[in-house]
């Protein structure tokens, strides 16, 4: 029972993160196609921010598979 609430529980972190980094892509394709001289930024705030995302939700399938 534990090892399938800890599937679900890194299956949850990982909709979670692919949702928030397609989230993130496509407001800043939205943004650069809006102001393609501000491209430069915008991709350096997303791939800080998918990053972000990307350590967050290693961290709760970590603590999913120990709990």
């Amino acid at each position: 029972m534990t090892g399938t609430l800890a599937a679900i529980g890194a299956g949850l972190a990982a909709i979670g993160a692919g949702l928030g980094i397609g989230k993130i892509g496509g407001s800043a394709m939205e943004s650069i196609a809006r102001q393609p001289e501000a491209a430069s930024k915008i991709q350096t705030a997303m791939l800080i921010a998918a990053a972000f995302i990307e350590a967050v939700a290693l961290f709760a399938v970590v603590v999913s598979l120990i709990a």
